[in-house]
């Protein structure tokens, strides 16, 4: 450590590692809004278009990473790309998925109810491609309803779309 910043309390650096963080989540707004803002194109105005669009799924995810809730949207998006996945893959795309969003210690955590996640634990031993479905509809429904709303009255919304 730098001989200057010992000299400062450790809850002083902890704010200010906040801070840093807040404020990266800040530029990376404003370098999207720079980017966008000679678009033509209007924003979905519901959650499965919106997933459906590259550059919607680009600005829905800065606005969740704004709120620090990112998870829903890379556990959804896990999921859709899991259903592609060849049979041979399947357990192994499986078992990352659960260890990344489903497991109660897992990094990324998604809020499932225990019955889902119960549900889940007995599918991991012979995985299919359909194994995350529910437990998808449901991130899907908090998403439409909780995030969604929020994302639609927030500045990110306000924004035309850039085609990429």
């Amino acid at each position: 450590m730098c001989k200057g910043l010992s000299a400062i309390p450790s809850s002083c650096l902890e704010k200010a590692k906040g801070m840093r963080v807040k404020l990266s989540h800040l530029a990376e707004k404003q370098d999207w809004v720079y980017k966008h803002r000679a678009s033509e194109e209007k924003l979905p105005q519901d959650l499965e278009s919106l997933l459906n669009s590259k550059p919607g799924v680009q600005v829905f995810r800065c606005f969740l990473r704004s709120e620090f809730s990112e998870e829903n949207l890379e556990f959804w998006l896990a999921c859709e790309e899991y259903k592609s996945a060849s049979g041979s893959r399947l357990p192994a795309r499986a078992h990352n998925i659960y260890k990344q969003f489903i497991n109660p210690d897992a990094p990324r955590e998604v809020n499932l109810d225990g019955e889902t996640r119960e549900a889940l634990t007995g599918l991991m031993e012979d995985p299919t491609a359909q194994t995350f479905d529910e437990a998808q509809q449901r991130i899907f429904s908090l998403m439409a309803k909780d995030s969604f709303p929020r994302f639609l009255r927030s500045s990110f919304s306000q924004q035309p779309l850039k085609v990429l």
